[in-house]
């Protein structure tokens, strides 16, 4: 029998990543993500666990927006896992705020560290600490040898990294996994209803090992993400269609 080119080459890419260290995402977690739109981009059709991801940042308004969406991944992930190590300069987030994206505040440790030497080393002891579920480290620079060591080490532990990249000047190649770019849409507030209508973000996805960059937009509405197929759709329209 002919084997089928597809199967094979497949396989291939299935057992390089399992190589790689790349850990796929339980059912559980991926489909409460919500993320199903971007599926065909990503390396085995789900969001990559265990991998570093790279976010930039090029204002106040994208990094409110990054964090939104990687708060909204990281609520499954705590939920099955645990708890999260997040790492900044000078902590930001209002952690009773997080409630918004089911994440109780006592689940975040905040550590503040001053120079970019410091959050490297803390961001790279960390990720090698398998009893953790995520890390989120917010710095300016990372060259490639950094984001080398910090890959090697989620590839050991199976921890996912979030770097949030605080300036997008000289944006150079990193060992990174994934790198991504969060920007603010605006939302749609149906006249009926009262009150703040619910976060949207446009999703970038850059580039991928193993998978293909591409565009989405996204609301975060009832605890998971609902892909945003027109502008005046709302949470109630969007959930009938994928439901």
């Amino acid at each position: 029998m002919i084997p089928n080119h597809s199967n094979v080459i497949a396989d291939l890419k299935r057992q390089i990543m399992s190589l790689e260290g790349f850990k796929s995402a339980p059912n559980t977690v991926a489909n409460v993500l919500g993320l199903d739109a971007m599926a065909e981009a990503l390396p085995g059709g789900q969001f990559p666990l265990g991998a570093v991801h790279e976010f930039l940042i090029g204002c106040s308004e994208d990094k409110a927006s990054s964090i939104g969406f990687i708060s909204g991944i990281l609520t499954n992930l705590i939920r099955h896992v645990g708890y999260a190590i997040w790492i900044t300069p000078s902590r930001t987030v209002f952690p009773p705020a997080l409630k918004l994206f089911g994440i109780e505040a006592e689940k975040i440790i905040f550590v503040e560290a001053v120079s970019e030497k410091e959050i490297l080393w803390v961001t790279e002891e960390v990720l090698r600490c398998e009893s953790v579920a995520a890390v989120i480290s917010e710095i300016r620079n990372l060259d490639f040898n950094a984001s080398r060591r910090l890959q090697l080490a989620v590839e050991k532990s199976h921890v996912t990294g979030f770097i949030v990249r605080n300036s997008q000047r000289n944006i150079n190649t990193t060992a990174c996994f994934a790198r991504w770019k969060i920007s603010p849409v605006s939302s749609f507030l149906d006249k009926d209803l009262p009150g703040l209508a619910f976060p949207r973000w446009n999703v970038e996805l850059q580039k991928i090992k193993n998978g293909k960059p591409g565009t989405w937009q996204f609301e975060w509405a009832h605890g998971r993400f609902y892909p945003v197929l027109h502008e005046s759709e709302n949470y109630f329209e969007v959930k009938r269609k994928v439901v």
